[in-house]
């Protein structure tokens, strides 16, 4: 157990951090505490170079069954108050904060989607880097049934993901679709038995890090998330240039060149704690604006 939590389990096997929903006997329903507990384990987990990446899935039947509604009509008037935590003269989503805390991980994420994935529970996967369901989940864009808009950012990630037909579909219906069309329009990348599903997104931890530098890993996954929103090429072009140029010179790239040329593993001795590039980061969040 990496630390103990009230909502979420959150344990490291083969250098992987597993960040498990806990509440299963609500469903692992979404509240103000598994909110918390999710944005302290994420930078936990930022912040431990022995981490390779962050796999999220949920205890029991479900991975996430939306929003706790236990509040009923006061739902989400009261819920999920995040005045205060921004300087803003309006209340910001707990699913946006948590998705831009994903987002802006410098971990890939996994989500391994063990049951049923609704409302926060379907967008709070959207800003992983895979997605992998079990054959017997289902998700459901259900916020235009409860009266609401999508959360999370899903305005922004959703139609990235599925394109923009796939994603007002799934939006005004609130249709619940099972893992096979999910995976048919994108959604997630891999179906596998439920029993498989920690293992499959290991391996796939594994994959990124066999033969690839960390540092590498971290820059990479802010480049194509951010850069490729960018209405030109031309951005990119400045930061990769800057980024090339800075990690030319790093320790890495001395071993990348070497371990290719003597026919080898590479050793990449880079910490995301202490070596990343002097322009990273090269965007600044709205948040620090405020």
């Amino acid at each position: 157990m990496l630390k103990e939590y009230k909502t979420i389990l959150l344990d490291e096997v083969d250098s992987v951090a597993i960040l498990k929903l806990n509440r299963p006997e609500k469903l692992n329903a979404f509240n103000m505490q598994m909110f918390d507990d999710m944005l302290d384990a994420i930078d936990l987990v930022n912040n431990d170079d022995n981490i390779k990446s962050l796999v999220i899935t949920g205890s029991g039947r479900a991975f996430c069954a939306g929003a706790d509604l236990s509040f009923g009509e006061k739902t989400f008037d009261k819920e999920f108050d995040t005045k205060g935590q921004f300087e803003s003269d309006y209340r910001r989503d707990a699913g946006g904060i948590l998705n831009l805390k994903i987002y802006n991980s410098l971990k890939p994420v996994i989500a391994a989607c063990n049951g049923d994935a609704v409302g926060v529970g379907a967008t709070m996967q959207l800003p992983a880097d895979v997605r992998i369901a079990a054959t017997n989940s289902r998700f459901g864009f259900v916020f235009a049934k409860r009266g609401i808009v999508p959360d999370g950012c899903a305005s922004w990630f959703l139609p990235k993901i599925v394109g923009i037909q796939n994603a007002l579909e799934l939006c005004y219906s609130g249709e619940i679709i099972d893992a096979q069309k999910a995976s048919k329009i994108g959604l997630v990348n891999y179906l596998v038995d439920e029993d498989k599903l920690l293992d499959k997104a290991i391996e796939i931890s594994n994959l990124f890090f066999d033969s690839s530098a960390p540092v590498s890993v971290a820059m990479t996954r802010h480049m194509l998330w951010s850069l490729s929103a960018d209405d030109s090429p031309e951005n990119a072009h400045i930061i990769e240039s800057k980024l090339i140029d800075s990690r030319g010179a790093s320790d890495d790239a001395k071993e990348g060149v070497m371990s290719f040329l003597e026919k080898r593993q590479p050793d990449f001795k880079n910490k995301i704690s202490s070596d990343l590039p002097k322009d990273f980061p090269w965007r600044k969040s709205k948040f620090d604006k405020e």
